[in-house]
This record gives C-alpha cells, sequence and structure tokens, in this order.
C-alpha cells in the first residue's frame, strides 16, 4: 500500500497528464463527430509525450507536461471554434494563409462557447496545486529509473503509433501526405497525432523550398516554359465574349461512355451530348497524390502537381496566373461551385489565390439530399442551375459534382438502374454511381439549352481521376472483356471523358489527339484569346506534340508508352515492347526537365518572379 502511495505521490503529474489530457482529447471527439476508433493511437502519442518528460528530473517533468498541457488545450479549443464554421480542422497552412481566419474573424464571436473554455480549466485552477505540491515534496528520481521509464514509454508509444499510421496509410495511401482530410485523419490518428504529422509535413515542404534558384536555372525555366507555348490558329478566338461553363466531373472514367450493361446504357445523357460536341477520345488524367484538387490545379494552371503531397495544401501561399485570374482581366466575372465543405482539399484559400471572384460552397447550397459524401448531384446542379441564372455575363463558372465518388456504397439511393451481373461489385456499384450523376448532368445541360444559357457558352466537361483502383483491375478487364492485362492496356484504360461544346454545335466530331487535364488551360486560352503564360500545357486544337506526361515520369502519346516504373518502352498500336532510341531518350529528358521545371516553380513561388520580370 505504501508504494502504491509513493508512486501516486511521485508521479502524480504524469498521472493527471495522462487522464486529463486523454479526457479532453475524447469529449473533443464527441464534439467534432465519433472518434472512438482514435483512442489507441491518441494514447500512443500522449505516451510520447510522457516518455520525454521522464528524461527531466520532477521539476523540470512537471513544467513539461504543463506546457503540453496547454499546447494540446489550446489547439483542441482552436479546432472545435474552427470547425464550427468550416467543418474542419485548423492546420499551419491555414494559418499561413490567413483567408479562412479572415473569412471566419467576423462570426468569432458568435461561434465563441463558454463550454470551449472548460478544456483550460485545469491549467488555470488544478495544475498549478500539483506543481507546487511536487515542489513541495522535493523527491528526486535516479538517472537509471527516468531513463527507464523513458524506454518503457516511448517504445510502447512509438509502436502503437507505427502501426496506426501503417495501417491509414495502407486504408488511405495517400492521405498522410496529401492532408486532404483533416478530419478523418484526426478521427483516425488522434489530434495529437494530427498535428504534429500536419507541422511535419509543413516543415518538410518548407525545407525543400530554401534551397535558392540560381541565375541560369531561372533563366532556363524562363526559356522553356517561352518554347511550350502554342501557335494558335484553328478556332482562335471562337469564344471571346461567350460564358465558359467548366464541369469536372467525380470518377468520371472513359470506359463507361457509349458502353452498356445488361442492354442499357451506362452514360445515355454523356453519350448524347458528346454527338454534339467536340469529343477527346484519347484524353488522359493526369493528377498524382492530390487527386481531384491536382485535377483542378492544373486545369486552371497547367502546371503538374506536387511531386510529393498535394499543391492545394502544400502551395497555398503561391502566386499563380491561373485562369480564373486569366477571365478577370477580360472584364469577366468568375466562380467556383461546390456542394462539399469549403475547406475540404483548402479550396477556400485556393481559388482565392486563382482569383474566383466567389466561392459556392457548402454553405451556399440548401443541404436537401445527402448521397454518399454529401450534397446530392441532383440538388446541386438543379440549384446550379439558378446560380447561373444570376451570374452576370460574361462568366466563367466552375463546378465539380460530388456523388460518383469513391467507394459508390450509397448504392440503394443512386435509383433502380441494374447492373445485372455485376451488382454488389465494386464496378457494379460505380456504374450505378455514374449512371445516376449521367442522369443528373443531362438534366443540368438540357435546361441550360432550354433556357437559352448554351448559346452564348462554350462548356468543356471533363473527368477527374481513376474510378477503379488498380487493385480492382480484374473486375474492369472482365466486365469489358479485354484478353491482355498488360501494363500498357492497364494504361490506356486511364481514359477520361473530355468534350467542348459549342453554341449551335458549330464544331463538333471526335478527336483524335492525344492530351490530358495540363492542356485544358492553353486550349480555353486558344478559344477565348486569352494571355498564355507561364504555362506547360499544348492547344488541343493546336498541337505541336501529342505527348501526355504523368507525374511519375511515364508518358504517352500516339505511338510510344513510356513506363518509368520499369523503364520500358511499349509500341502503342501492337503492345509489343521496343527498344530505346536517341529519339526516345531525348522525349524521356524533355519530360523530366518538364516536370522538374513545374516542381521548382511551385517550390519557389517562381510565378511571382516571372511576373515581376514581365513588369519591368
Amino acid at each position: 500500500m505504501d508504494k502504491i502511495k509513493s508512486f501516486f505521490t511521485n508521479f502524480i503529474d504524469v498521472i493527471f497528464f495522462v487522464t486529463v489530457v486523454m479526457f479532453k482529447i475524447l469529449v473533443y471527439g464527441k464534439h467534432m463527430s465519433s472518434f472512438k476508433s482514435s483512442f489507441i493511437p491518441a494514447l500512443a502519442s500522449v505516451f510520447v509525450l510522457v516518455s520525454i518528460a521522464c528524461i527531466f528530473k520532477t521539476r523540470g517533468r512537471a513544467r513539461f507536461l504543463y506546457i503540453c498541457n496547454c499546447i494540446i488545450s489550446i489547439f483542441i479549443v482552436s479546432d472545435l471554434i474552427y470547425y464550427k464554421y468550416f467543418k474542419d480542422i485548423i492546420s499551419v497552412s491555414v494559418l499561413i494563409s490567413g483567408f479562412q481566419l479572415n473569412a471566419v474573424k467576423s462570426s468569432v464571436a458568435n461561434l465563441l462557447d463558454f463550454k470551449d473554455f472548460l478544456y483550460l480549466f485545469d491549467i488555470v485552477f488544478i495544475i498549478p496545486f500539483i506543481n507546487r505540491y511536487l515542489t513541495s515534496q522535493n523527491r528526486k528520481l535516479s538517472t537509471k529509473v527516468r531513463v527507464s521509464m523513458f524506454l518503457v514509454f516511448i517504445l510502447v508509444g512509438i509502436f502503437i503509433d507505427f502501426k496506426s499510421f501503417y495501417a491509414l496509410s495502407k486504408e488511405q495511401p495517400r492521405l498522410l501526405t496529401t492532408m486532404y482530410n483533416k478530419v478523418y485523419i484526426a478521427k483516425k490518428l488522434g489530434t495529437v497525432n494530427y498535428h504534429c504529422l500536419d507541422i511535419y509535413n509543413c516543415v518538410f515542404a518548407n525545407i525543400n523550398r530554401l534551397t535558392p534558384v540560381s541565375k541560369d536555372k531561372f533563366q532556363a525555366i524562363e526559356y522553356f516554359i517561352d518554347k511550350s507555348k502554342s501557335s494558335h490558329e484553328n478556332l482562335n478566338g471562337i469564344g471571346q465574349g461567350k460564358n465558359l461553363i467548366m464541369i469536372q466531373v467525380e470518377a468520371l472514367q472513359g470506359f463507361v461512355i457509349n458502353s452498356s450493361v445488361n442492354g442499357k446504357e451506362i452514360t445515355p445523357n454523356l453519350n448524347r451530348w458528346i454527338s454534339r460536341s467536340e469529343y477527346f477520345d484519347n484524353f488522359y488524367y493526369q493528377v498524382a497524390a492530390g487527386g481531384t484538387s491536382d485535377a483542378e490545379f492544373m486545369t486552371n494552371n497547367s502546371l503538374y502537381p506536387a511531386s510529393a503531397g498535394a499543391a492545394y495544401l502544400l502551395y497555398s501561399g503561391n502566386e499563380y496566373n491561373a485562369m480564373p485570374k486569366n477571365f478577370k482581366n477580360k472584364g469577366y466575372y468568375t466562380a467556383a461551385l461546390h456542394g462539399f465543405r469549403e475547406s475540404f482539399w483548402n479550396r477556400n484559400v485556393m481559388y482565392r489565390k486563382f482569383g474566383f471572384d466567389n466561392f459556392y460552397g457548402e454553405k451556399s447550397y440548401k443541404q436537401n439530399e445527402s448521397i454518399g459524401l454529401g450534397l446530392s448531384d441532383k440538388s446541386f446542379l438543379t440549384q446550379s442551375v439558378e446560380k447561373l441564372k444570376n451570374m452576370k455575363s460574361p462568366y466563367y463558372a466552375f463546378l465539380i459534382t460530388l456523388t460518383s465518388h469513391f467507394p459508390y456504397d450509397d448504392v440503394n439511393k443512386y435509383g433502380d438502374f441494374d447492373v445485372g451481373d455485376y451488382k454488389g461489385s465494386l464496378i457494379g456499384n460505380y456504374m450505378k454511381a455514374i449512371h445516376y450523376t449521367d442522369e443528373q448532368l443531362g438534366m443540368f445541360l438540357d435546361e441550360l439549352d432550354k433556357n437559352g444559357t448554351l448559346k452564348n457558352s462554350i462548356v468543356v466537361l471533363y473527368g477527374d481521376h481513376y474510378a477503379i483502383p488498380k487493385d480492382k483491375q480484374d473486375q474492369l478487364f472482365n466486365f469489358l472483356k479485354t484478353g491482355s492485362k498488360s501494363d500498357l492496356e492497364w494504361e490506356k484504360l486511364q481514359k477520361v471523358p473530355m468534350f467542348i461544346h459549342f453554341p449551335d454545335e458549330s464544331v463538333k466530331g471526335v478527336n483524335h489527339v492525344y492530351g490530358g487535364q495540363m492542356d485544358i488551360y492553353p486550349t480555353v486560352c486558344n478559344l477565348f484569346k486569352l494571355k498564355e503564360e507561364d504555362m506547360l500545357g499544348k492547344d488541343l486544337f493546336n498541337p505541336e506534340s501529342e505527348r501526355v506526361t504523368f507525374r511519375n515520369g511515364s508518358f504517352i502519346d500516339k505511338d510510344c508508352y513510356y513506363s518509368s516504373q520499369d523503364d520500358i518502352y511499349y509500341d502503342v498500336n501492337t503492345g509489343n515492347k521496343i527498344s530505346k532510341s536517341d529519339k526516345l531518350e531525348k522525349e524521356e529528358d524533355y519530360i523530366l526537365n518538364q516536370l522538374g521545371y513545374s516542381d521548382y516553380i511551385l517550390r519557389h513561388n517562381l510565378i511571382k518572379k516571372l511576373n515581376l520580370d514581365k513588369n519591368k
């Protein structure tokens, strides 16, 4: 009994810290959403902090734990206040950018709740008494005991944390580097681990930026960008003065177009509109770790995604010559429309950076029907029709759909589309989801046609990324009844639909040029006679090359596919491997330079410097 009493007396600060901090984390989790699954990793993160505290002598240990408690409590209170407005968790990128905080500043008084500050109660009233008690006892622990405690806590904490991080990385391979769903990370790993990960990612990204760009490198980048400009001849200026309506469709993959299941078309409405438009049937997604946000980033900037992580998070402080800003300089009104929460993928920061006049996010839509992640495409597109009606022409409207988002498991709400033998499979659920979205897109485009909007508008519609992951490739190959399952055949299936609809269907047909999301902005510049500055893509109507470059260094065109992972070249038409030639080596060098220069532009915020040079 005396030993227990002695232990409690000697380590009252440690016991109190673990108990109170874990209690705060669990109560905080209930306010955010159900965080029960984060208990074990949250405890592990607390153990790591305790292990560090045990290195110090009694007074130093108590002070260290007090500081940790203060920091954790402040983060919790900040998260809660931020979550009430944005339904997200605060991050370093948000603090650096400042835009989101400015947006919420006027509402802070309404967001504050006295109960939130109860998280600070122990810091002010209880811990000082504990620290005073420990000081008065003046008990000293030997170095051997302190080191032993450090080792026990650190090993247990790191072991549990490693398992938790590894499990999450397997479940969502891109999540830990991109941080695109901060709430989910905190739910899975606990708030302490989330904030440590956020700080680590931010510091790592900034270290990469510290290496200065030499004058020669900067001039090489300027020269490369200048050489990348397209020579605009075909359809130059055809869209001047007209509206641009751009629609990015979630997980719209090319194989569903003009395909049927159980005797019924999967995308009858898109098939119909494709026949009325210029359809690019060799169009590839080029996203990397940033997924949907990468597609948005490329489409609006014609710069490649970040080499690691997501540009929307890592480079939110950069300057951009983005499409919305370009249109604004021509007197256009610009707006982004998406029915999900504004802070997801850091959109409310990046859209301001791009130059959008307005962002109609979750708060701008009636949340009257939810499917999958959030507001249904039916409700989103129906409400968006009304928003477009109220926009002053000419305008650039950028819409992003949501319902067809992986894992396509809200099957009871997709309607009664019969997928036959594929019922219950991932590809079957996807076909139901994309059939639903197709129906809503048909309604949307038909309504714009009916109310006269399309008479003065160009519509660009494309898919953002793959729908079927590679670990489910057998389902896709089986559906398509593809004999070969080679890397080349898989790469060919990574096409996404892209079509451009012109007023009065003045331009239409199937265009076989090889292109990707990097090429949309230069193509728009040609159609609307916008300035083509600091872009690495090509104009699809005036291509000097048909190369499509992927973030990992692979590329494809009408003749050849290069797989960078295997360092193998394939003949696109025969599927046979081909030997490396001097021409192909030069192509590979060009690709690596292009990706490398794009990385330099992002890491060192070179658009700002490029703009300064132009204005001299």
